[in-house]
Parts: C-alpha cells; structure tokens; sequence
C-alpha cells in the first residue's frame, strides 16, 4: 500500500460525524421502510389490487423510465431510482456490498469521495441504461423501468479497487484476499447473469463501473471531480448551522471582538518611591504634565494613605 493511502487511512465508526457511509446507508434503508410502508397502506386500501395501484401510483414516479420520453416527463428519477428499493433481498445485496466496499474507500480516502462516487455511477447507470434500452431491441422490447443503488455501488467498488488493488480483505484466509480478487468475481457474476434476468439493469452496474474507474483515475492524477459536489453539500449544510459566521463577517471578529468593554485592564503597583518621582515631577513641570496613568496612580495612592 502507497504512503498516500496509509496517510489516509483511519478509523470509521457508526457514530462518527460525516461518515458519508452510514448515511447512505441510513437514506436508502430510510427510503424502503416508508415505501414498503406505503405499500401496505395500499394493500388495507384496495385489498389485491393495492400491489398494482402502489406500482403506477407510487413506485412508477420514482422509477427511472426506460424510454426517453417517459424519461423527459419525469426527470427526477435520474436522482430518486438509486434510492429506491421495492425487494428485501435487493436492498440487503446492495447495502451488504456498499458497506463492504464502502467501508474500504473511506478506509483510504477520507469521507469525501463516497456521495460523490455513488451519485457519480448511479448518473452513468442510468445514462447507459437509457442509451440501451432505447437502441438495443431486445431491451427496447422489455420497456421494464429501473430502481437500486447497484449502479453506485459498482462504482465506488471500482473506485477502489483501482486506488489499492492489493488491499487485503478477510486476512484470517492465509493472510488474505486481494481486493481485485473479489472485485474481479462481481464483474463476472454481473455479466455472467445479463441474459438470465433484467439485462439493461446489468448493463447499467458496468456503466456506474465504467465511472468508478474513469473518477478514481481522474483523482489519482489529481483532479477531484467531486469538490464542487462536496462543496454544495457542505452549503447546504451550513444552511443550518448556527455556529456558521454571518456573510461578510469573519468568526473572530463577530464572536470575540465585538466588546468596547477591555478584556482586563492594567494596573500598575504602587510604590512610595514611584509616588515620590509624580511628586517631584509636578513641584518641576505641573500637574498638567503627568500622564492618565500617573494621575490615576496618584488618585490611588492619596485613597490608600501613600
């Protein structure tokens, strides 16, 4: 492992502010409960035609289309189908690989470069998946819509596979298996099912790949395709910040510098020697000689009996 990646490396917990991590994790599963609640809302609603009424109601909406035009009415479903889940052992596959290879990327790079990665390849997913489905007959033919954050996934698995190929996982196996390894195993079990079941929604993971890869080496070569993402989300995040200074004002000055009142004031001893030389000094120049801080020295010293 470079130096680079060992600088990086540190600790991740559950709790732990910015962990990009664990909410997405949070948002996904967040997402699945209240549809899977609605859901069943429906079912008590209409009894056996809830399911159907849910599909076109609900889920249809946040689907992304598989057709352009049904693309060009719904446009937010660009964003919303990576979150979307509408099977227990979809979102369980998903989150079990996005905190396996998640977990490993935030391990070597930070918090920064996860949402990123994950929006980044569920972009490319779904670019790939219209591309296909609109030009591929036989997937044409399916007109069936896309949901899950495989996409993402796929990319921040490629990401980093790409920044530490050697990094080893489960080191209780004869010290290890390389990371590459296992990445290697879902590429193929990926396209080893594209004829079985939802091609284009397969094609789609190697397009979040295709990006993971292209992102990572981008980074390596020191551009960060993700700083103005991270950017935005730290602005948006502020938005609610109270501790965030006012626009135009700087932290120090709106919270420490703000008083007229003086932090302490200086006061020097007095000695009857010093009082002799303000003494001296007025019999030689005049009381209007002497400096604030004599003349507060002098006020003093005739209070006390000096």
């Amino acid at each position: 492992m470079s130096y680079y990646q060992q600088q990086n490396r540190r600790k991740l917990t559950i709790g732990q502010d910015g962990n990009a991590l664990t909410l997405l994790i949070a948002i996904n599963l967040t997402i699945f409960v209240v549809l899977k609640f609605t859901e069943v809302v429906y079912y008590f609603s209409f009894g056996e035609e809830g399911k159907a009424l849910y599909n076109t109601q609900v889920l249809h909406y946040i689907s992304i289309p598989s057709s352009i035009e049904g693309f060009i009415k719904q446009p937010w479903t660009l964003i919303t189908y990576m979150f979307v889940h509408d099977d227990v052992w979809h979102i369980i596959a998903n989150m079990l690989w996005l905190w396996g290879f998640g977990y490993i990327l935030q391990d070597l790079t930070g918090n920064r470069q996860l949402a990123p990665l994950y929006i980044y390849g569920g972009l490319a997913g779904a670019a790939v998946f219209l591309i296909t489905h609109n030009t591929i007959p036989v997937l044409e033919a399916s007109g069936r819509p896309m949901i899950g954050a495989s996409a993402g996934v796929m990319a921040i698995a490629i990401a980093a596979t790409v920044l530490a190929p050697g990094y080893r996982i489960f080191p209780f196996l004869n010290g290890g298996i390389p990371l590459w390894v296992l990445t290697v195993i879902f590429l193929i079990i990926d396209l080893a099912t594209i004829p079985n079941n939802n091609a284009g929604g397969h094609l789609a993971h190697l397009g979040g790949a295709a990006m993971g890869f292209v992102y990572m080496v981008a980074l390596k070569r020191g551009t960060d395709w993700g700083l103005w993402m991270n950017n935005f989300f730290d602005w948006i995040n502020n938005l609610f910040n109270p501790e965030k200074p006012k626009k135009g004002k700087v932290i120090k000055s709106q919270l420490f510098y703000k008083s007229k009142v003086e932090p302490y004031k200086k006061t020097p001893l007095i000695t009857q020697q010093r009082v002799d030389e303000i003494l001296d000094k007025i019999s030689q120049k005049g009381y209007s000689s002497l400096t604030e801080e004599e003349k507060e020295m002098l006020k003093r010293a005739s209070a006390e009996d000096i």
